[in-house]
């Protein structure tokens, strides 16, 4: 058997679009649901939602059984331990929050790949897990590290300050802009529409395009997404599943209640 390919880190190579939803509700059952919806990728949010391993793993077999849409997985800090594991269960796209720095960026790189005369100076520890399917890939060890996508998450001035030098920090495939950190670090907290935030937003896609790498970003604003699109943006998540449960729920119970209901919050939560 051959170490599968990683579509994902292809088109984002290719530098084709993928449309993707973030899962926050921490169970495979909702993940399924998700998973046959028809996005190209769902994000496994191991920062902010209730997730431990046994959770992401139980999420990404279940998606796993449609194979259009490729399993992410946020972990929850850059811990070297923390993506050994990620990866030794079978995920093949880690999401990496809070990079402000190239050298971070490339320990980041060195946790994701095996030790081997590649140039990235892998530290990652060998083990016959489930992402060899224990040992039925043979040649897992040698084919892993091409497979591996690294998305690093720039949110703060600092990472912007940096973002050229890190977007271009090899084994880096791409950077995640996150608006609400951002616009907490660029003094406008809880409001990442504001006029500087967007302005600092477009130009990082640009700076991330012109590195060579995919720039993504997160909103339930549709125009919004659309607008990050046609700016270049490649892996764009458009929906969270939180945040769609709260909002359908809350419309329902407010059409039988009226008033007496609570009104869903605006449009364009981001993280």
């Amino acid at each position: 058997m051959q170490t599968p390919t990683n579509p994902f880190k292809q088109a984002l190579a290719g530098r084709r679009p993928q449309i993707g939803l973030w899962l926050g509700l921490a169970h495979a059952y909702s993940a399924e649901i998700c998973a046959g919806a028809g996005f190209d990728w769902l994000l496994i949010d191991g920062e902010h939602s209730p997730n431990g391993l046994s959770d992401v793993l139980a999420q990404a077999q279940a998606i796993a059984a449609y194979p259009a849409t490729h399993a992410i997985a946020r972990v929850p800090a850059g811990d070297a331990v923390l993506i050994k594991q990620y990866l030794d269960v079978g995920v093949q796209t880690l999401l990496v929050p809070m990079v402000d720095t190239p050298e971070q960026a490339a320990q980041l790189v060195r946790a994701c790949r095996y030790p081997q005369d590649d140039g990235h100076g892998g530290v990652r520890g060998m083990a016959g897990a489930r992402a060899s399917r224990w040992g039925r890939y043979p040649d897992y060890a040698k084919e892993a590290n091409a497979q591996v996508c690294l998305l690093v998450q720039a949110e703060t001035r600092a990472a912007l300050e940096q973002l050229d030098a890190i977007a271009t920090t090899p084994g880096v495939d791409g950077v995640f802009i996150g608006p609400a950190d951002l616009s907490a670090s660029m003094g406008h907290v809880g409001n990442p529409g504001h006029p500087e935030v967007q302005a600092a937003i477009e130009a990082a896609i640009g700076r991330v395009l012109r590195a060579g790498k995919a720039p993504g970003i997160l909103t339930s604003d549709e125009a919004q997404a659309r607008h990050y699109l046609a700016l270049g943006a490649v892996f764009v998540a458009v929906g969270l599943d939180t945040q769609i449960l709260m909002r359908q729920t809350t419309d329902l119970a407010a059409r039988f209640k009226g008033s007496a209901a609570s009104p869903a919050p605006a449009k364009g939560a981001v993280y």
